[in-house]
């Protein structure tokens, strides 16, 4: 097998053996040096290799599989009436297919290449139009390109490399049947390239069918210099579940992020959340597979354009997304995988840019947070929700950067008139405290805002792994020893009455689990349970008791609503 060493130093694109007028391209768009996946896989890729990378978004990965592919166009024979492309890129989204559509016309513009995006949810014709005038390179996603070659209207036969670009995601989407039947439709002897952010099984499965002995290459995460700050900035609030809203809100407060993507499950969680947000002020857009193209099209418009600040999606929908002037990342929930938090980070701190990552985790999350830790390596840093004083700390400094922008204004002389009758009847200290005053009440002021409850943390052992979380079959007063029937709450306590028992299935743990994964509450916190059959008591900490009530209220325990209650005395 060829070997292709990394080069120690970094070094130019000039380098890598491209064509002049790609180096030209490179040099006037700034480009200076190949990021290490573009300095790993373009020597192969020159040399007609397959190439099977796996790299996250952001990574320069576009470059790096765009270049080798302009470098082997024979564009003197290509300029032909009804010629059929020579190299096609599939792609899981429009979004997508538009930006490395762009980045190939970039990169290729001395050559006069000819590069037409093709996707659904827009009108055919003019697709049509530019495939029967001959184009270079295609870049589409899977469903318009198979419907393309149903109509007859793109041949392939021509093809000489085949891109497969955010492999893992084309397959998520259920695009696995329609990849293999177009790549069936392309020469055996083409080049293929695949590129996917994670290497699951069916990856690998698509690499032995239709790959020859590919080079892989695999990029980590990008590491920091010592002394030098992460590009992007990671942290995690703890908090409970019916405060989430609530603790959303504050932290976006306190960040005041340009714009934002906040990630849910669900299009009703994202719909809910949309509503919050605009509620609050924000100017929020939601984005999830319930939206026509059209209103996706609006939507990242006014995004991209500043009207809108917030876009709250599911991952399906943003899919594809490359926002330039991005500047956080909010996880409104853990993602159910370890991979996945990588991908949805990698939206921020690109091409040098500075940019914050921020997860709001359940208690019983915790375990996941310590899983995305281990795969990426890097610690994320546990924050306390900003208390009520942190806020109105924030709205202040807030009140006080806005005057200062209007301190340059050339026009203030007007106002000497006011300032001057003001100050004959009261000292100019008391009249600019009033001014203040005013302004910070006028753009929202302290607000009514009431504390978030703390969560406590599970501590963590040296290999990262939550301490304390676990919980066995017995209850607190059996673990200690103490019986729990026919005795007083401690002092301090108070003891609750839920309405369901051992005929439901109730287990201590059960209990514990669902007062601290709803409420917040710490295990530890958590007195003596008794299990009965039809009902049970559970103590907790008096301050705490009204929250604990309202949240399992709220809450199913074993699949059913349950009563609760303080318990009534005898």
């Amino acid at each position: 097998m060829t070997e292709y060493p990394v080069e120690e130093e970094p070094f130019g694109f000039a380098g890598l053996a491209l064509r002049p007028e790609l180096l030209q391209a490179l040099s006037g768009l700034g480009y200076e040096e190949p990021t290490p996946i573009q300095r790993e896989a373009i020597p192969p890729l020159l040399d007609r290799r397959d190439v099977l990378g796996q790299a996250a978004t952001g990574t320069g990965k576009t470059a790096a599989f765009a270049l080798p592919l302009l470098n082997a166009l024979d564009l003197d024979l290509g300029h032909e009436p009804d010629a059929g492309p020579a190299a096609l890129v599939l792609v899981p989204t429009r979004e997508l297919a538009e930006q490395v559509s762009q980045a190939v016309h970039k990169y290729g513009s001395a050559l006069g290449v000819r590069v037409l995006p093709v996707y659904g949810g827009t009108p055919i014709g003019r697709q049509l139009f530019a495939l029967k005038r001959g184009v270079d390179v295609v870049v589409g996603t899977p469903g318009r390109v198979l419907d393309h070659i149903g109509r007859g209207t793109i041949d392939l036969a021509g093809v000489r490399t085949v891109v497969l670009d955010e492999a893992d995601e084309m397959l998520d989407m259920g695009f696995a049947e329609d990849i293999e039947a177009i790549l069936a439709e392309t020469p055996d002897e083409r080049q293929t390239v695949l590129f996917s952010a994670t290497m699951p099984a069916r990856i690998e499965t698509i690499a032995r069918q239709h790959m020859h002995d590919p080079v892989r290459i695999q990029m980590g995460r990008a590491t920091t210099a010592p002394g030098e700050m992460p590009k992007v900035r990671q942290s995690v609030y703890l908090v409970a579940r019916a405060h989430k809203p609530a603790a959303l809100g504050r932290v976006l407060d306190i960040e005041a992020p340009k714009a934002a993507i906040v990630f849910c499950r669900t299009r009703e969680e994202v719909d809910e959340l949309t509503e919050l947000l605009n509620g609050r002020g924000y100017r929020a857009e939601a984005l999830h597979g319930g939206l026509s193209q059209d209103q996706r099209d609006r939507v990242m418009g006014r995004l991209r354009n500043g009207a809108t600040q917030l876009l709250v999606a599911t991952d399906v929908a943003a899919r594809g997304l490359d926002i330039e002037q991005l500047t956080h990342v909010v996880n409104y929930n853990v993602p159910s995988a370890p991979e996945a938090y990588v991908h949805r980070i990698g939206r921020v701190g690109r091409a040098g840019r500075e940019g914050a990552a921020i997860t709001l985790a359940e208690p019983r999350e915790q375990r996941m947070i310590a899983a995305i830790e281990r795969l990426t390596r890097q610690p994320i840093a546990i924050e306390n929700v900003p208390t009520v004083a942190d806020l109105r700390a924030r709205r202040q400094e807030q009140t006080r950067e806005a005057i200062e922008e209007h301190l340059g204004a050339p026009d203030l002389d007007r106002f000497r008139g006011v300032l001057g009758k003001l100050t004959e009847e009261h000292d100019l200290e008391t009249v600019v405290l009033a001014a203040i005053k005013m302004l910070h009440e006028a753009s929202g002021g302290d607000g009514d805002d009431v504390e978030i409850p703390s969560v406590a943390r599970s501590p963590r052992d040296k290999g990262g792994r939550d301490r304390g979380a676990r919980h066995d079959d017995r209850g607190p007063d059996e673990r200690r020893g103490r019986p729990g029937a026919g005795r007083p709450a401690n002092a301090g306590s108070a003891r609750l009455f839920l309405g369901i028992g051992k005929r439901a299935g109730l287990r201590p743990q059960d209990m514990v689990g669902a007062i601290a994964g709803e409420s917040g509450l710490s295990a530890r916190d958590i007195g003596q349970i008794q299990i009965s059959d039809r009902f049970t008591l559970v103590e907790v900490p008096e301050r705490s008791a009204d929250m604990v009530i309202a949240a399992l209220r709220r809450a199913t325990i074993r699949g059913r609503k349950a009563t609760v209650r303080r318990e009534r005395p005898n």
